[in-house]
């Protein structure tokens, strides 16, 4: 039964994490939403709580607790899904538009805009694959689960555009919520919301990686800046010796961390 209840799990995260992007790219390309007076501070707590469920569950002393209580490592990915995925919807499902526009492309401008999403989203997926989609969708720890393997330990080996920027599917991302040709005030909100928590979601991820690779990602944020044409602060270049006060962590086969000397 538990083995039939973890396969019916891992498969119904991988149906909604679909689902829900096909609903991203509908919501962001502006499909309609019903209007709402005075609800743009509704729809900021909306934008706002994706955010701040998306880094907490990425946390590693939030990981470790969960893994160590509730959810087997190999179902972390799965689950850590399905709460983004369903945040998401929640935002979609309750957020109402704004009948103010802010500014309106037409002619070549929108024909242009809208080509730039699109190739945005090309560049998204991009990104992902560089990255191991599988492991932000947690079908990979699942795939091994089901075939009684043990999971691998996730490689950091940077390719590609990774090469270039540290936070590539960040700035993708970043794009596609500034590339509208109908700026209303509602989606203004979510732009100022969404790009703020990208470039502090871009931070706690650096720091995440510190914890967890050390010496190694130190040397790659030497290396490689955060974003294109940053000329300071912590999403650029950072110097190795200033990144040497984060402590760094090797995780257990059961998901607890163990400190060691940075």
């Amino acid at each position: 039964m538990s083995r039939i209840c973890g396969i019916t799990f891992g498969g119904l995260s991988q149906i909604l994490f679909a689902f829900t992007v096909v609903q991203l790219f509908l919501f962001l390309k502006g499909a309609s939403a019903p209007p709402g007076p005075a609800a743009l501070w509704r729809d900021a707590g909306l934008a706002l709580q994706f955010g701040v469920l998306h880094s907490l569950m990425l946390h590693p002393r939030v990981r470790g607790w969960l893994v160590d209580r509730l959810v087997p490592a190999a179902f972390y990915g799965c689950g850590y899904s399905v709460v983004t995925c369903g945040s998401l919807l929640l935002t979609f499902g309750l957020w109402q538009s704004s009948p103010t526009v802010i500014w309106q492309a037409a002619g070549a401008m929108k024909t242009f805009v809208e080509a730039a999403y699109l190739a945005t989203w090309v560049g998204l997926a991009y990104s992902l694959h560089l990255n191991g989609l599988g492991w932000q969708t947690g079908f990979t720890p699942w795939r091994h689960w089901l075939q009684n393997q043990p999971v691998p330990r996730r490689v950091f080996a940077p390719r590609g555009v990774y090469r270039l920027i540290r936070h590539p599917g960040y700035l993708c991302f970043m794009g596609l919520v500034w590339l509208t040709p109908d700026m209303t005030f509602d989606r203004a909100v979510l732009t100022v919301v969404w790009t703020t928590y990208i470039f502090i979601g871009s931070w706690l991820k650096d720091q995440r990686l510190v914890f967890f690779l050390g010496d190694l990602y130190r040397e790659y944020q030497s290396r490689v800046p955060g974003y294109p044409a940053m000329p300071m602060g912590p999403l650029a270049k950072v110097s190795y010796e200033s990144a040497r006060s984060v402590p760094a962590v090797r995780l257990t086969s059961t998901g607890r961390s163990r400190k060691r000397a940075a």
